[in-house]
């Protein structure tokens, strides 16, 4: 029994010395310490010997056991330090290399002609109204002095919304200044900025959906002469303090007079370039007087109040404003196209 504990403490000593990792250790401990180890199995066979003999092998036994533990104890500690070693290597950071720069985005073009208009106007005193994209086709025709007949709405035909009511997707921003008239909330100063739709095909200058923006005045008093002072200021804002504003007569149903206002080409000062088509000019909105039965409608004493309208295609805008040639390229989310901006 001696020989044979000496010959299981030199195997343990042996398999030990080439284990290659924590699981190898594992299966050393299970097959000699374990319930059916090697070890055990001598334990159980101490039956066999007389009552004087019992101690001394038990001694002999706990003496061996306490080595291959040791041992043991001893590799597990080994292995570990060599895993942690090889990790920290496998991990190890030159912190002597440059670092990766993650790459920061920046806002859409759109987006920043919008808010660039947006704080044009909060910082003359409008407000910004916000309504539904899926509207009334009261709000977004009759109301605005286009009744059913008019050939007006052929011009801006657009989506329809199936089941109760007439709704349609708004082709303009319009029917906002409606809903702010119908408020009974007196005087008036609002933008109304946000998307339209159209039955359009996509070109280089047309789409089924894009933005507009639609301002609105109303107080006691109103003239053309303020439409022109506001609309003057608003395009020096946007296009720079030397810019000059010229008005063309127009017609629209909702305004009487009516008028398209240009102003002076940003890129050349006026003396005519490709952004301007050697114009000049470069059409920036239309506007006019609200009509008074566009006020009587909405609730207004045409009488004693009067105002100025005035709406734009903000992505004309940005197209002028960068030079941008193609519609498409605005929404087509080509970031070699939009790094520029």
């Amino acid at each position: 029994m001696k020989e044979k504990l000496s010959q299981i403490k030199e195997l343990a000593a042996s398999r030990l010395s080439q284990a290659a990792d924590l699981k190898a250790l594992d299966a050393i401990r299970v097959d000699i310490l374990g319930k059916k180890g090697e070890l055990t199995q001598i334990l159980k066979g101490m039956g066999a010997l007389s009552p004087e003999e019992r101690p001394k092998m038990g001694q002999m036994v706990n003496s061996v056991r306490a080595e291959i533990e040791s041992m043991l104890e001893k590799s597990v500690s080994e292995l570990r330090a060599k895993e942690q070693a090889a990790k920290l290597k496998l991990e190890t950071i030159d912190v002597t290399m440059p670092g990766k720069v993650p790459e920061m985005g920046h806002l859409h073009p759109m987006t920043t002609v919008i808010e660039n208009i947006k704080s044009i106007f909060i910082g003359m005193g409008y407000e910004i109204a916000e309504g539904p994209e899926v509207e009334e086709a009261y709000y977004n025709f009759e109301a605005l002095n286009i009744p059913k007949e008019h050939p007006a709405r052929d011009e801006q035909d657009t989506f329809y919304i199936e089941g109760e009511g007439d709704f349609l997707l708004r082709t303009q921003t319009s029917p906002m200044q409606v809903r702010v008239m119908e408020s009974g909330k007196l005087p008036i100063r609002m933008i109304a900025p946000g998307r339209v739709y159209r039955s359009d095909e996509v070109d280089a200058t047309h789409s089924p959906v894009f933005h507009q923006l639609e301002g609105l005045v109303i107080d006691k008093g109103i003239t053309m002469g303020d439409l022109k002072g506001a609309l003057a200021v608003f395009a020096k804002e946007l296009f720079g303090e030397d810019t000059k504003v010229r008005f063309r007569p127009h017609h629209f149903p909702f305004t009487e007079p009516s008028a398209e206002m240009d102003a002076s080409c940003f890129a050349c000062g006026g003396k005519g370039c490709r952004v301007c088509k050697d114009s000049g000019w470069i059409e920036v909105l239309g506007c006019g007087m609200v009509h008074p039965k566009v006020l009587e409608m909405s609730g207004i004493d045409n009488k004693t109040y009067s105002g100025f309208a005035f709406g734009m295609g903000l992505e004309r805008v940005a197209m002028q404003k960068y030079a941008i040639s193609d519609l498409r390229l605005l929404f087509e989310n080509d970031t070699k196209f939009l790094k520029q901006f």
